[in-house]
């Protein structure tokens, strides 16, 4: 057993340890990696078995240093076969350590990966250690350890919040204006960003129409005084559809138009592909005359999407 004397030697080895270990794992990531962008999985299976014997010698310094604290080292060989025992046990926790990276973050933190590696080199380094109680609280720790783990891995893939993920994103909520779906229609959330934001509104055997709602003064192309683009090239005719909307019709060969009104520092736009007064047009007119907040219910799809760190 570790007496109040052996106290600070035995703290002194185990952050030893503990910093070979992430040293070791950094390396280790590295050496691996090279074989792996190089040759593919062979030459990172050779690279690995060439930096396994390298460790080991490595490993072998704290424990010749601590051969007064640790039995086994005190045997004949016992350096070595501790030295091996930490680097199979160490790097058997940095693989788990790895995988729950890149579960969570990809490996872009790779500071987290290394301090993790040098943690699971430690524990391991503790079970070695005399006393009973010494071991209990090695394997608590141990277990305290690969449980913050899964429960890392196991949050980071739940989805996030639709609060956190336009937080995230930057985006306004004032951007997120709906209008009812149409009598036959499905409304489809596709994506929101700090600019703007995108629905459809979907009907079998018809293309769907787009709502896009964007922040007045957003769009760089040239505009009239009734807010009609004006651009080179080719020929927009834009009439008054009443209600403060404008009818935006593109006559250069697109079958393609625009229903826009503006309201409340915002130009909300549906794009239609049909031309002439069709099911497509009465649809969007009534999505603009009854355009609302959207609900939670209605965003959650954005919370499926690619969210920024």
């Amino acid at each position: 057993m570790i007496s109040k004397h052996t106290t600070g030697p035995a703290l002194v080895h185990l952050t030893m340890v503990w910093f070979m270990g992430s040293a070791l794992t950094a390396v280790g990531f590295y050496v691996v990696g090279v074989g792996l962008f190089a040759g593919g999985a062979t030459a990172g299976a050779v690279a690995a078995l060439c930096w396994a014997p390298v460790a080991v010698v490595l490993l072998a310094a704290p424990g010749f240093a601590a051969r007064h604290l640790i039995p086994v080292t005190q045997r004949r060989g016992g350096v070595w076969a501790w030295a091996a025992a930490m680097f199979g046990a160490g790097t058997a926790g940095a693989l788990i350590a790895v995988a729950v990276r890149l579960h969570v973050d990809g490996l872009r933190n790779g500071l987290v990966l290394y301090v993790s590696g040098g943690v699971c080199y430690a524990l391991a380094a503790a079970l070695f250690l005399p006393g009973a109680r010494t071991r209990i609280a090695a394997v608590v720790a141990a277990a305290l350890f690969a449980t913050g783990g899964a429960w890392t891995a196991w949050d980071a893939g739940r989805p996030p919040t639709l609060d956190t993920w336009l937080r995230a994103n930057g985006v306004d909520r004032a951007l997120l204006r709906v209008g009812d779906a149409p009598p036959g229609y499905a409304l489809s959330v596709r994506g929101a960003s700090e600019d703007g934001f995108g629905a459809d509104y979907e009907r079998p055997g018809t293309t769907a129409l787009h709502l896009a709602v964007e922040r007045t003064g957003e769009d760089t192309r040239r505009v009239d005084t009734r807010g009609c683009p004006v651009p080179f090239g080719e020929t927009i005719l834009c009439t008054d559809d009443g209600g403060g909307r404008l009818l935006v019709t593109y006559e250069s060969g697109y079958e393609q138009r625009e229903l826009r009104l503006r309201r409340g520092g915002l130009v909300c736009a549906v794009t239609l592909h049909e031309t002439g007064p069709g099911p497509g047009l009465a649809a969007a007119r009534r999505i603009l005359s009854t355009l609302r907040p959207a609900t939670d219910a209605e965003l959650a799809p954005l919370t499926r999407l690619p969210m920024r760190d």
